[in-house]
């Protein structure tokens, strides 16, 4: 299994997501990797750690899953791993829940979320998004 971390989606990638058939509700799945130390596009705060630029977004993104009715369901630090292999683990992992894929649109379109993703810009090294439903 090849694992490729990223920080955005392609263009490609973000517009096959968003063009996906509408099936309601879903929960994103995140696996996070963060920099040693966060790096602000003005060069601001080259102390702090990139785990504390993303902990920023991470409190400010929740009112922004609650303006398009949805939530966080969960988020945790990574701290070793049970079963299987990999190169080098996540560091930590984060599920929100969001009505359809054209709420988190609306969501990632927003005036208040884009004055928030400096700070993922700045603490992510990369990630996973992973697009779940529920059984049943």
């Amino acid at each position: 299994m090849n694992v490729s971390n990223q920080i955005h989606p392609t263009p490609e990638q973000a517009k096959a997501f968003f063009s996906g058939e509408e099936d309601g509700p879903m929960c994103m799945v995140n696996l996070l990797k963060f920099k040693d130390k966060a790096t602000y596009a003005d060069g601001s705060e080259p102390e702090l750690s990139g785990r504390d630029a993303y902990l920023r977004y991470g409190a400010g993104v929740q009112a922004c899953l609650a303006a398009v009715g949805g939530k966080a369901r969960f988020s945790g630090m990574v701290t070793d791993l049970m079963l299987g292999e990999v190169e080098e683990l996540w560091d930590m992992v984060a599920i929100a829940e969001y009505p359809s894929r054209a709420a988190m649109l609306e969501m990632v379109q927003s005036a208040e979320y884009q004055a928030i993703t400096k700070h993922r810009d700045a603490g992510l090294a990369g990630q996973l998004n992973i697009r779940t439903k529920a059984i049943g």
